[in-house]
């Protein structure tokens, strides 16, 4: 046992402080079905980006990385840098369409924008599918990693870890809805950004690892330090095209993947609809995004690059801790170099590795619980259920949720695995969930032949998989996306369009616009409706969502040049990021003074 005496005092209090957060709210968020799920719609932008961020710094993501730079180099974390276009679209695009949509869930979505039983049936089956499957996943995928770091740092057994981690955060989820959850997410993400950099910071003081200066010389990381690629090692050519080139071209418009969902969903939806209003809506995704790359990811690969050094291969990691013998990985590294921490930090390190699955694990529970009670059991169970009883089914699912996901917690190996079965069972959804707002002619069927498509190609490809047939993710996600589009599109086509009347009340609320609505709009206007004549928001959208992506990596990369010492490169790079800020905040003032009377 690594722990000392001041560490568990310090483990204690952390888990005192948010139980008492969710005690302190529990009466508020029980009053009704809006303040337990959407915190009644009131939550400024600052506490739900930095709410979103504390979700996504879960327990398994500095695992992930230190899985992908082992692997694959600093380079190979495109794999999720992709998704800044997306994070951005969503910022300057979707946020205002999701706050003006005025619904509960994102899940809702369906029969406000179809008609009929399909509209119905997608709406409840996506409650199950991603408010129970797909999110029990996701949650195992995170108490796997805290399995892994308790192994190491605690000594538990895997149902031990399971146990221990979950009680806590049932019960102040369960209690303060997502009031409380925002509330403990703020806390718990210093808790994790204070933790992460006093673990990079002690890595880099190993005698193996000779500080920075030490590390960057080290033959060790020859090939791993690049940020992008080698377009002329040919070498280098599959990991060019899988991490680099196919992310960026295809992967962060065509995958639907939790938080970085392609026009906006799950739990960062929810955040959004939480909003005060449009305003902080794109201001709570924005700030989400800027710290999601630009501030987090550098103190989690300084600590992953001198794992490489400390422990270069997976036999050194079990020699090291034969007890954690089962569930070795390249992922296993980062908790590996948590050892080393002394007193006092190492407790500061282990509570802020328990915030973050806390705050992982809290927004993923009342999310799930959702989509259970509004979109499920309030729509088809019990219709005429009141606030109440929605509450009290939404803290029994809370609890039901969390003991499915710790038992499938127990059977999985590896955090890059799951995160790798997640793009290709989303792959070829994304782009129909960016063209549903803005095309007519999606319907529900399209939707349902995209989710029943992508799930048969990544169950094909898993199959194939454990037959010896060995296919490049690149060539499987790729491969996906084509069959899942040209799927949905051909039933989007040959199927009957959604209610005329529904198209037309969507269009009302949501105020979409473009060329893709003329049709409707164009009927509107010739029966004397209300459609309105607004410039359309996408192109100056899209102008800042290219200021803002070229800002945030300028950031991100500017940052590990001045970690290099590559002073040439680290201030082209920060100038760049400097004019390309200044550029977005004047387009952005200029989209706000478009929307500035249009606030709800």
């Amino acid at each position: 046992m690594l722990l000392q005496p001041i560490d568990w005092v310090i483990i204690l209090l952390f888990f005192v402080f948010s139980l008492a957060i969710g005690v302190a709210v529990s009466r508020r968020a029980g009053s009704n079905a809006a303040e337990f799920f959407a915190a009644g719609r009131s939550m400024p932008w600052w506490l739900l980006g930095i709410s979103m961020v504390a979700t996504t710094f879960s327990t398994d993501t500095p695992n992930l990385v230190t899985d992908i730079v082992r692997r694959d180099g600093v380079a190979g974390n495109w794999a999720w840098w992709a998704f800044l276009l997306t994070g951005m679209l969503t910022v300057f695009v979707y946020a205002r369409l999701w706050r003006r949509s005025g619904v509960l869930t994102d899940i809702e979505f369906y029969e406000l924008r179809y008609s009929g039983k399909p509209a119905a049936f997608l709406r409840g089956f996506r409650a199950l599918y991603l408010g129970v499957f797909f999110n029990v996943v996701v949650m195992a995928s995170v108490t796997l990693a805290a399995i892994k770091i308790s192994s190491v740092l605690f000594s538990l057994r895997p149902v031990q870890t399971v146990l221990l981690a979950c009680v806590i955060t049932v019960v102040y989820s369960s209690l303060g809805g997502l009031r409380g959850v925002l509330l403990t997410d703020f806390f718990q993400f210093i808790m994790a950004m204070i933790g992460a950099v006093g673990a990079a910071y002690v890595a880099l003081q190993r005698p193996e690892v000779g500080g920075l200066s030490g590390l960057l010389s080290h033959p060790e990381l020859s090939g791993k330090l690049a940020m992008i690629p080698s377009f002329t090692d040919p070498d280098q050519r599959n990991t060019l095209v899988a991490v680099f080139i196919m992310p960026l071209a295809v992967q962060w418009w065509s995958v639907w993947y939790p938080g970085s969902e392609s026009g906006g969903g799950g739990y960062i939806a929810q955040r959004m609809l939480a909003a005060k209003n449009e305003r902080h809506a794109v201001g709570a995704v924005f700030l989400f995004n800027a710290a999601h790359y630009a501030l987090r990811p550098w103190p989690w690969i300084l600590v992953a690059l001198c794992s490489i050094v400390v422990f270069p291969t997976l036999d050194s990691l079990r020699q090291a801790f034969p007890q954690a013998a089962g569930v070795i990985g390249d992922d296993m590294a980062y908790p590996a170099m948590l050892t080393f921490l002394p007193a006092g930090m190492l407790g500061l390190v282990a509570a802020s590795l328990i915030a973050a699955y806390m705050s992982t694990i809290s927004t993923h529970l009342n999310w799930g619980a959702s989509y259970v009670v509004n979109d499920f059991y309030a729509r088809f169970v019990r219709p005429g259920c009141d606030e109440r009883e929605k509450v009290l089914v939404g803290r029994v699912t809370t609890v039901a949720l969390m003991v499915l996901a710790g038992g499938l917690a127990m059977v999985l190996t590896s955090a890059k695995d799951n995160f790798d079965l997640m793009l290709q069972v989303g792959a070829g959804t994304g782009l129909l969930f960016i063209l549903r707002w803005f095309w007519w002619r999606i319907n529900a069927a399209a939707e349902i032949a995209g989710m029943v498509v992508s799930f048969a190609v990544a169950v094909a490809f898993f199959a194939l998989d454990r037959n010896g047939v060995a296919i490049e993710p690149w060539i499987k996600l790729v491969s996906g996306v084509a069959i899942t589009t040209i799927g949905w599109l051909a039933v989007a086509l040959a199927t009957p369009p959604t209610a005329r009347e529904t198209l037309e009340r969507f269009y009302r609320l949501v105020r979409p616009g473009g060329p893709g609505w003329a049709a409707i709009t164009r009927d509107m206007r010739m029966r004397g409706g209300d459609a309105e004549k607004s410039a359309w928001e996408v192109p100056q959208g899209i102008l800042c969502m290219a200021l803002g992506c070229a800002s945030i990596y300028s950031a991100l990369f500017a940052t590990g040049y001045w970690i290099y010492g590559q002073v040439m490169p680290a201030v082209a790079l920060t100038l760049l990021g400097v004019f390309s800020a200044a550029g977005l905040a004047l387009a952005w003032r200029r989209m706000e003074q478009v929307h500035g009377g249009r606030q709800p």
